[in-house]
Protein backbone atom coordinates (compact mmCIF):
# COMPACT_ATOMS: atom_id res chain seq x y z
CA UNK A 1 0.00 0.00 0.00
CA UNK A 2 1.78 2.95 -1.22
CA UNK A 3 5.31 2.85 -0.59
CA UNK A 4 5.47 -0.81 0.58
CA UNK A 5 8.76 -0.48 2.49
CA UNK A 6 7.36 1.98 4.44
CA UNK A 7 3.67 0.46 5.47
CA UNK A 8 2.32 -3.04 4.95
CA UNK A 9 -1.57 -3.23 4.74
CA UNK A 10 -3.25 -6.56 5.06
CA UNK A 11 -6.90 -7.64 6.04
CA UNK A 12 -7.95 -10.74 7.97
CA UNK A 13 -11.68 -11.35 9.82
CA UNK A 14 -13.12 -7.82 9.37
CA UNK A 15 -9.77 -6.12 10.56
CA UNK A 16 -6.76 -4.09 8.99
CA UNK A 17 -3.82 -4.28 9.85
CA UNK A 18 -1.70 -1.09 9.05
CA UNK A 19 2.27 -1.85 9.89
CA UNK A 20 5.03 0.55 10.00
CA UNK A 21 7.75 -0.69 8.46
CA UNK A 22 10.69 1.47 8.60
CA UNK A 23 12.79 -0.04 11.71
CA UNK A 24 16.06 1.39 10.14
CA UNK A 25 14.97 4.95 10.93
CA UNK A 26 12.67 4.00 13.90
CA UNK A 27 9.38 4.45 12.03
CA UNK A 28 10.10 8.30 11.94
CA UNK A 29 7.53 9.80 9.88
CA UNK A 30 9.27 10.17 6.76
CA UNK A 31 6.82 11.09 3.32
CA UNK A 32 6.72 7.66 2.57
CA UNK A 33 5.42 6.76 5.81
CA UNK A 34 2.65 9.35 6.14
CA UNK A 35 1.51 8.36 2.47
CA UNK A 36 1.50 4.79 3.14
CA UNK A 37 -0.57 5.35 6.45
CA UNK A 38 -2.99 7.55 4.85
CA UNK A 39 -3.28 5.14 1.84
CA UNK A 40 -4.13 2.44 3.94
CA UNK A 41 -6.75 4.06 5.90
CA UNK A 42 -8.71 5.29 2.85
CA UNK A 43 -8.73 1.61 1.95
CA UNK A 44 -10.19 0.28 4.98
CA UNK A 45 -12.39 2.76 5.18
CA UNK A 46 -13.53 1.82 1.17
CA UNK A 47 -13.86 -1.76 2.55
CA UNK A 48 -17.06 -3.03 3.80
CA UNK A 49 -15.64 -5.92 5.18
CA UNK A 50 -13.41 -4.03 7.73
CA UNK A 51 -14.68 -3.45 11.20
CA UNK A 52 -11.53 -2.87 12.86
CA UNK A 53 -8.56 -1.07 12.14
CA UNK A 54 -5.31 -2.06 14.05
CA UNK A 55 -2.13 -0.01 13.78
CA UNK A 56 1.29 -1.42 14.46
CA UNK A 57 4.59 -1.35 13.80
CA UNK A 58 7.78 -3.27 12.77
CA UNK A 59 11.12 -3.16 14.54
CA UNK A 60 11.56 -1.98 18.42
CA UNK A 61 10.01 1.70 17.70
CA UNK A 62 6.41 2.38 17.57
CA UNK A 63 7.04 5.82 15.78
CA UNK A 64 9.95 8.56 16.66
CA UNK A 65 8.15 11.29 15.10
CA UNK A 66 9.19 13.61 12.68
CA UNK A 67 11.90 12.91 10.52
CA UNK A 68 15.05 14.78 11.66
CA UNK A 69 17.19 14.93 8.89
CA UNK A 70 21.34 14.07 10.35
CA UNK A 71 19.74 12.77 13.43
CA UNK A 72 22.10 10.45 15.39
CA UNK A 73 21.02 6.85 16.25
CA UNK A 74 22.65 7.23 19.46
CA UNK A 75 22.19 9.22 22.40
CA UNK A 76 24.39 11.73 24.29
CA UNK A 77 26.81 8.99 25.70
CA UNK A 78 26.62 6.80 22.64
CA UNK A 79 23.87 4.58 23.93
CA UNK A 80 21.38 2.96 21.77
CA UNK A 81 18.05 4.42 22.27
CA UNK A 82 15.15 2.25 23.09
CA UNK A 83 12.05 1.77 21.24
CA UNK A 84 9.17 4.33 21.92
CA UNK A 85 7.26 6.79 21.26
CA UNK A 86 7.87 10.05 20.61
CA UNK A 87 6.63 13.52 19.33
CA UNK A 88 4.67 12.73 16.40
CA UNK A 89 4.43 8.92 17.81
CA UNK A 90 2.75 10.08 20.98
CA UNK A 91 0.07 12.17 18.30
CA UNK A 92 -0.43 8.46 16.49
CA UNK A 93 -1.10 6.62 19.71
CA UNK A 94 -3.17 9.33 21.06
CA UNK A 95 -4.88 9.26 17.74
CA UNK A 96 -6.43 5.88 17.91
CA UNK A 97 -9.73 5.30 20.03
CA UNK A 98 -7.90 2.41 22.12
CA UNK A 99 -4.12 2.10 22.20
CA UNK A 100 -2.28 -0.29 23.94
CA UNK A 101 1.35 -0.31 24.80
CA UNK A 102 3.94 -2.68 26.08
CA UNK A 103 4.94 -1.78 29.54
CA UNK A 104 9.11 -0.80 28.88
CA UNK A 105 7.77 1.36 25.72
CA UNK A 106 8.61 5.04 26.62
CA UNK A 107 6.73 7.91 25.63
CA UNK A 108 7.86 11.85 25.24
CA UNK A 109 6.79 14.88 24.01
CA UNK A 110 10.69 15.76 23.44
CA UNK A 111 9.68 18.71 20.71
CA UNK A 112 10.52 21.87 23.40
CA UNK A 113 14.29 20.37 23.44
CA UNK A 114 14.51 21.08 20.16
CA UNK A 115 13.16 24.36 19.88
CA UNK A 116 9.85 23.76 18.75
CA UNK A 117 6.49 22.74 19.99
CA UNK A 118 3.59 19.84 20.19
CA UNK A 119 1.29 21.82 17.90
CA UNK A 120 0.15 19.20 15.48
CA UNK A 121 -0.14 16.92 17.62
CA UNK A 122 -1.87 18.71 20.32
CA UNK A 123 -5.32 18.60 18.19
CA UNK A 124 -5.29 14.95 19.38
CA UNK A 125 -3.53 14.95 22.90
CA UNK A 126 -4.88 17.75 24.43
CA UNK A 127 -8.68 16.82 24.75
CA UNK A 128 -6.94 13.36 26.23
CA UNK A 129 -5.19 15.42 29.33
CA UNK A 130 -5.69 16.74 32.36
CA UNK A 131 -4.38 20.61 31.63
CA UNK A 132 -1.82 20.02 34.77
CA UNK A 133 -0.40 17.00 32.92
CA UNK A 134 -0.47 18.38 29.62
CA UNK A 135 1.61 21.66 30.91
CA UNK A 136 4.05 19.41 32.93
CA UNK A 137 4.89 17.09 29.83
CA UNK A 138 4.84 19.43 26.93
CA UNK A 139 7.04 22.21 28.77
CA UNK A 140 9.57 19.52 30.47
CA UNK A 141 10.00 17.30 27.30
CA UNK A 142 10.65 14.32 29.71
CA UNK A 143 10.13 10.75 28.58
CA UNK A 144 7.51 8.67 30.66
CA UNK A 145 6.73 5.31 31.15
CA UNK A 146 3.90 3.41 29.37
CA UNK A 147 1.92 3.20 32.85
CA UNK A 148 2.50 6.98 33.33
CA UNK A 149 1.40 7.67 29.76
CA UNK A 150 -2.26 5.32 30.76
CA UNK A 151 -2.22 7.00 33.72
CA UNK A 152 -3.09 10.78 32.32
CA UNK A 153 -5.18 9.46 29.51
CA UNK A 154 -2.64 9.09 26.46
CA UNK A 155 -3.30 5.55 26.06
CA UNK A 156 -5.41 2.80 27.54
CA UNK A 157 -2.97 0.51 29.21
CA UNK A 158 0.69 -1.12 29.38
CA UNK A 159 0.83 -4.47 29.55
CA UNK A 160 3.58 -6.70 29.51
CA UNK A 161 5.48 -6.88 26.45
CA UNK A 162 5.06 -10.40 25.91
CA UNK A 163 1.22 -9.70 26.88
CA UNK A 164 0.83 -7.52 24.22
CA UNK A 165 -0.45 -8.74 20.82
CA UNK A 166 -3.01 -11.01 23.03
CA UNK A 167 -4.14 -8.15 24.67
CA UNK A 168 -4.70 -6.28 20.95
CA UNK A 169 -6.90 -9.55 20.12
CA UNK A 170 -8.62 -9.02 22.87
CA UNK A 171 -9.69 -5.50 22.18
CA UNK A 172 -10.34 -6.30 18.78
CA UNK A 173 -12.38 -9.53 19.72
CA UNK A 174 -14.42 -7.16 21.89
CA UNK A 175 -14.97 -4.03 19.67
CA UNK A 176 -15.82 -6.80 16.79
CA UNK A 177 -18.71 -7.79 19.07
CA UNK A 178 -21.07 -4.11 19.49
CA UNK A 179 -22.94 -3.76 16.34
CA UNK A 180 -21.06 -1.44 13.22
CA UNK A 181 -23.59 1.38 13.18
CA UNK A 182 -23.44 1.07 16.60
CA UNK A 183 -19.95 1.08 17.32
CA UNK A 184 -19.73 4.48 14.74
CA UNK A 185 -22.96 5.92 17.12
CA UNK A 186 -21.07 5.59 19.84
CA UNK A 187 -17.55 7.01 18.93
CA UNK A 188 -19.16 9.92 17.53
CA UNK A 189 -21.18 10.58 21.03
CA UNK A 190 -17.61 10.17 22.70
CA UNK A 191 -16.23 12.99 20.50
CA UNK A 192 -19.22 15.36 19.75
CA UNK A 193 -21.10 15.60 22.90
CA UNK A 194 -18.49 17.10 25.43
CA UNK A 195 -18.66 20.26 23.23
CA UNK A 196 -22.28 20.69 23.19
CA UNK A 197 -23.99 22.64 25.48
CA UNK A 198 -26.25 20.73 27.90
CA UNK A 199 -29.58 20.92 25.67
CA UNK A 200 -28.25 20.58 22.40
CA UNK A 201 -26.34 17.42 24.27
CA UNK A 202 -29.66 15.91 25.14
CA UNK A 203 -31.40 16.70 22.00
CA UNK A 204 -28.88 14.90 20.07
CA UNK A 205 -28.85 12.20 22.32
CA UNK A 206 -32.37 11.35 22.32
CA UNK A 207 -31.94 11.84 18.42
CA UNK A 208 -29.69 8.97 18.19
CA UNK A 209 -31.31 6.86 20.54
CA UNK A 210 -34.06 6.69 19.24
CA UNK A 211 -32.45 6.28 15.48
CA UNK A 212 -30.70 3.52 16.75
CA UNK A 213 -33.41 1.71 18.51
CA UNK A 214 -35.67 1.72 15.56
CA UNK A 215 -32.97 -0.07 13.49
CA UNK A 216 -32.86 -3.46 11.60
CA UNK A 217 -28.93 -3.64 13.81
CA UNK A 218 -31.15 -3.21 16.95
CA UNK A 219 -33.85 -5.27 16.52
CA UNK A 220 -31.37 -7.94 15.75
CA UNK A 221 -29.04 -7.81 18.42
CA UNK A 222 -32.45 -7.98 21.27
CA UNK A 223 -33.53 -11.00 18.71
CA UNK A 224 -30.03 -12.48 19.36
CA UNK A 225 -29.91 -11.85 23.23
CA UNK A 226 -33.73 -13.36 23.58
CA UNK A 227 -32.17 -16.19 21.58
CA UNK A 228 -28.81 -16.52 23.70
CA UNK A 229 -27.34 -16.41 20.18
CA UNK A 230 -24.58 -14.46 19.08
CA UNK A 231 -25.71 -11.36 16.21
CA UNK A 232 -25.29 -11.94 12.92
CA UNK A 233 -22.40 -8.95 12.77
CA UNK A 234 -20.39 -11.15 15.74
CA UNK A 235 -17.23 -13.07 14.35
CA UNK A 236 -18.01 -16.77 15.62
CA UNK A 237 -15.88 -17.83 18.69
CA UNK A 238 -12.53 -19.19 18.80
CA UNK A 239 -11.47 -22.78 19.28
Amino acid sequence: MGDETAVSYAVKDAVATLTMDQPHNRNALTPALMGGLAQGMEAALADESVGVIVLTNSGPAFCAGADLSGASATGPAGGKRRGGARRGGVGLAAACDLSVAGDAVKFGFTEVRLGVAPAIISVVCLPKLRRADALELFLSGERISAARAAEVGLINRAVPAADLDAEVAAVVARLLAGGPSALAAAKRLVYTIPGMDREAAFTRATEVSQALFASAEAAEGMAAFREERLPSWAPPPTA
